[in-house]
């Protein structure tokens, strides 16, 4: 397979197993990635499975073409990966090895070959010319072996990133990327994602314009949709809302539990319900989608004074694999001292930012009328986002909304009849509740304030703690005048046919202008509310929240000048002029502060 005009593929395809690493399912089998770089100097990008010697040897030699290569270059030492590195040096003795002081540790343990004057040890950040191609060396430890590193060849832009965006599957079956590789990398890589995270940062810095992995298809399209999951995945941030029911039952009561309760999900908007019977079902795909899906109910029996095997199977592998970030719900059934939900709670305390129900279902062997009220109020626990976004199923006046609103921050929507727009804002003011007004106020110079005026419509959509800093980015760092903050955005519509946000609220409310107040450099809009939903109980981002919480630290050691302390960008220099503009978010000087 030609990848470009120099570098060839040599892998191969493996339809003879069936459990890769022993334990996950691979029905289309595995690839075993291997690649040639044709140059002056000849260069070989690791080796493949003990299983497939010749067939890999014989891929290289007719690449080659007569040449022998110069180099081996080594990146992960995984015996798929790595295995024929002594057959390789068999036949091509007079190469020299390319590796890291902790590969060639483990190269000896595993060959017995110290390669004395055939080695070549390269640090982190190195750099090797093979003529027209130069190639450097980004150390990736526990990505997800701690010796691994990645090549970046910056003559063809091209990525060899090791196990990373690697998939199931051979390459001579086609299937859907985004689930194999999500599976996977959850099953594979997913417990090291700050490790992933940093070598990402490190990718950010680099033209990429070809993905080579030692799994899975060559990318050359679309890669920043790619680069988005993984980024998604190793920051351990749901990738679609929706609900994983995980259970195992004995003799039946368990499952009918389940069952009932999925019906009630689905009923309340539910937009995605997924069940896995843990006893039957793919143990590595229930996984998977305990980590794609923002919320995960367990339902299980007390077994042995503990929980069924399955389940603690299933719940060792969330722990093991750095599972977090996720709402948890629990069913527990035991016939005369039910201790499951004890022990499935005290398993996932190693967990990070789980967020438990309130309601646990409590079954004493099998399902009566309290149960039933304990599935409804969890169902309607979990689902009362859903509910909210759902134009049939919400409460549109919902008042309570108007208690979300405090010296928080706002996204502000509204439409200019050609596109929609969003402003970040801290002023929100209840003014009276009979009738309920509300007062807004926006800078001038803001294009929201001119849209509003027009129009006399808005939507306050109240952020909750759980908004990243990029919402700042995306609402208070552009201009809705030459930019469309909402594309390629899943949006929800209220009744005045304005944007509500998807995620990171709590709260918005559609209010139409009554009057507005000219206060100078601002605009007061003094409005009424024509429909308020309550979307989640999260607590409303204050400003002091964003301050510590949020808001990235500036770096301002060994610099002097000013700080905005609104997105912390840093103006370098003894004065700062009274008239002075923050270029990323738009303050004044009077937002800044001295440095130090």
């Amino acid at each position: 397979m030609k990848i470009t005009d120099t570098i060839k593929y040599v892998g191969v395809n493996d339809h003879q197993v069936d459990l890769f690493e022993g334990q996950y399912a691979v029905p289309n089998g595995m690839a075993y990635n291997s690649y040639v770089i044709l140059d002056d100097k000849v260069a070989v990008m690791d080796t493949v499975d003990a299983n497939f010697k010749h067939e890999w040897l014989d891929n290289l030699e007719q690449a080659l073409g007569g040449r022998k290569p110069d180099y081996l270059i080594v990146q992960h030492m995984e015996p798929d990966h790595a295995a024929n590195v002594s057959n390789f040096l068999e036949v091509y003795p007079g190469t020299t090895v390319v590796a890291n002081a902790k590969t060639f540790v483990m190269i000896k343990n595993f060959f017995g070959l110290d390669l004395e004057g055939q080695k070549l040890e390269v640090e982190n950040g190195s750099t090797l010319s093979l003529g027209n191609h130069n190639l450097t060396f980004v150390f990736a430890p526990m990505v997800h072996w701690p010796e691994v590193m990645v090549t970046y060849d910056s003559t063809d832009k091209v990525l060899f990133s090791a196990d990373g965006f690697g998939k199931f599957g051979a390459l001579d079956v086609e299937e859907n990327w985004d689930d194999e590789a999500r599976r996977y990398f959850i099953g594979i890589v997913g417990k090291y994602g700050a490790q992933v995270q940093r070598l990402l940062k490190v990718a950010a810095t680099l033209d990429i314009q070809i993905i080579c992995p030692l799994h899975g298809p060559v990318l050359t399209e679309n890669l920043g949709h790619y680069i988005s999951l993984y980024d998604t995945w190793s920051s351990y941030t749901p990738e679609e809302e929706g609900i994983v029911v995980a259970y195992t039952s004995v003799y039946g009561h368990t499952k009918e539990a389940v069952n009932q309760f999925v019906e009630k999900l689905k009923s309340k908007g539910c937009p995605k319900v997924v069940v896995y019977d843990l006893a039957r079902d793919d143990m590595s795909q229930a996984l998977s989608d305990a980590f794609r899906y923002s919320k995960l109910v367990l339902a299980t029996t007390t077994y042995n004074a503990g929980i069924y095997p399955f389940m603690n199977d299933f719940i060792t592998r969330l722990v093991e694999h750095n599972f977090q970030n996720r709402t948890v719900g629990i069913i527990e059934n035991g016939s005369w001292a039910p201790l499951a939900a004890k022990v499935m709670k005290n398993m996932l305390s190693e967990c990070k930012k789980i967020n438990w129900l309130d309601t646990t279902v409590k079954i004493m062997s099998a399902v009566n009328q309290e149960n039933r009220d304990q599935m409804e109020a969890m169902a309607s626990e979990l689902c009362k986002e859903y509910i909210a976004k759902n134009d049939e199923l919400a409460n549109k006046n919902d008042m309570t909304a108007l208690f979300r609103i405090g010296y928080g921050l706002y996204v502000v929507t509204s439409n200019d009849g050609k596109k929609d727009n969003g402003l970040i804002v801290n002023t929100v003011t209840q003014l009276t509740d009979s009738p309920f007004r509300v007062a807004v106020n926006i800078n001038k110079t803001n294009y929201s304030h001119h849209v509003i005026k027009q129009t006399g419509v808005m939507n306050v959509n109240c952020l909750s703690v759980e908004a990243p800093f990029s919402v700042f980015e995306q609402f208070g760092f552009q201009s809705g005048r030459s930019v469309d903050k909402f594309a390629g955005q899943k949006v929800n519509r209220s009744d005045n046919g304005l944007i509500f946000l998807d995620k990171y609220i709590n709260a918005f409310m559609s209010l139409k202008v009554e009057q507005y107040v000219d206060l100078g450099t601002h605009g007061m809009f003094i409005c009424s509310v024509t429909e308020a939903r309550v979307v989640s109980d999260q607590e409303t981002m204050s400003y002091t929240y964003y301050q510590k919480n949020v808001k990235p630290k500036p770096e301002t050691e060994g610099k002097k000048g000013f700080v905005c302390k609104v997105c912390g960008y840093i103006y370098e220099g003894d004065e700062l002029p009274e008239d002075y503009i923050c270029p990323l978010c738009k303050h004044g000087a009077v937002d800044f502060e001295p440095i130090g």
